[in-house]
């Protein structure tokens, strides 16, 4: 448990976010566009889910050789991870409509691909975005020890290989998080600073109801129906998550966990010493935004700057709102972290572990409060 409350400057006496907020605002007026899901979103959605559904449905029904039936399972997985990035996600954020009670059912898929909404806006809206990047307090950087994430965390002999042997553990996790992580932080009584102790009791019948859905539709019919060794299936499933669980991780961590990007310390106070936008330019980046295909696979995530100023805009507009962020960003001198292909940003990120594996880390903590 972290108890020291994090005081952002509000001040923001750059004056950056104001600034930018208002160039936004203008960009969607001019054009006459709303902020939220339009025609190419709503089709985006309609072909994500077709082509999920049909692939379950072609799978149970069992038409294809059991190999080509495994390979089915990695498609599956990339359309499942498709469904919580692009669908899921832009409605938890109530980034998908202006109407809450659609974003509330867009997001009740989260719960069908065995995530739990919940935990997910605790977790991710409130303690990731807010705290992005600041040890005890952004949950994403509280990983098992295992993994070394962050330079404040203490160092192991075996964090020095830990840019080889993530890449192994980085496709485990969606089964821990549909398995464990889930009921673990939902009765966990603190998460950060965040008191997680006084839930809405109905969230406890909707944790457990949602499982039991996910884990028949995807456990217990696959081994009644498909007419296969119990083990095969298990395969598939596995294979199912493997794919889910590695392109997710890649998704976030190529945008935090790179270089160029900070570990902010808050001082004795909770003090951050920057206004809480202008964090995000120190501790977020983008990578492989001209690509159209990666933007459209992980939902606008390649933006993850544009993301974390606007998660209330959807993802189809962060491609045309990024120029307006980065000239803004330059014009008062703040970090604006690209990496080009999704290929740099993996590099990135291996050197990025690598410098964290060592026994001295070199990465930035602390500048926050001195720039």
């Amino acid at each position: 448990m972290t108890s020291t409350r994090v005081v952002f400057d509000k001040k923001d006496s750059s004056n950056f976010f104001p600034v930018l907020r208002k160039r936004v605002q203008d960009y969607f007026s001019e054009k006459g566009i709303s902020k939220h899901a339009n025609a190419s979103m709503i089709l985006k959605t309609v072909f994500i889910l077709t082509v999920f559904a049909s692939l379950y449905a072609v799978l149970l029904t069992q038409v294809f050789s059991p190999i080509v039936m495994l390979l089915l399972c990695l498609v599956l997985g990339l359309f499942t991870a498709m469904v919580g990035l692009n669908i899921g996600h832009d409605a938890i954020h109530g980034a998908y409509s202006a109407n809450p009670k659609v974003n509330r059912w867009m997001g009740m898929w989260f719960n069908m691909i065995g995530a739990n909404d919940h935990i997910w806006r605790i977790k991710h809206n409130v303690l990731h975005h807010t705290y992005t990047n600041i040890p005890g307090h952004d949950d994403d950087i509280n990983q098992p020890r295992i993994m070394r994430l962050s330079p404040t965390q203490p160092s192991a002999w075996y964090h020095r290989f830990q840019h080889f042997y993530v890449f192994l553990i980085y496709p485990l996790a969606t089964l821990s998080w549909v398995f464990v992580q889930d009921y673990k932080k939902f009765f966990t009584k603190h998460l950060g600073s965040y008191d997680n102790s006084r839930y809405p009791r109905n969230e406890i019948l909707r944790l457990f109801l949602f499982k039991a859905i996910y884990y028949t539709l995807f456990l217990v019919l696959p081994l009644v129906i498909i007419d296969l060794p119990w083990y095969h299936v298990l395969l598939g499933f596995a294979l199912f998550h493997f794919a889910q669980g590695l392109i997710l991780s890649i998704v976030f961590q190529m945008a935090h966990l790179v270089e160029g990007v900070e570990f902010p310390v808050p001082d004795e106070q909770g003090n951050v010493g920057r206004a809480w936008a202008v964090h995000q330019m120190y501790t977020t980046a983008d990578f492989s935004n001209r690509s159209r295909l990666m933007t459209f696979i992980v939902g606008g995530l390649n933006f993850q700057i544009e993301h974390h100023l606007f998660p209330h805009v959807c993802h189809v507009h962060y491609r045309a709102i990024a120029p307006i962020v980065k000239q803004t960003a330059e014009e008062f001198g703040l970090p604006y972290v690209v990496n080009a292909t999704l290929l740099d940003a993996l590099r990135s990120h291996v050197r990025f572990l690598k410098v964290l594996g060592g026994p001295e880390s070199r990465m930035p903590v602390n500048s926050a409060q001195v720039a």
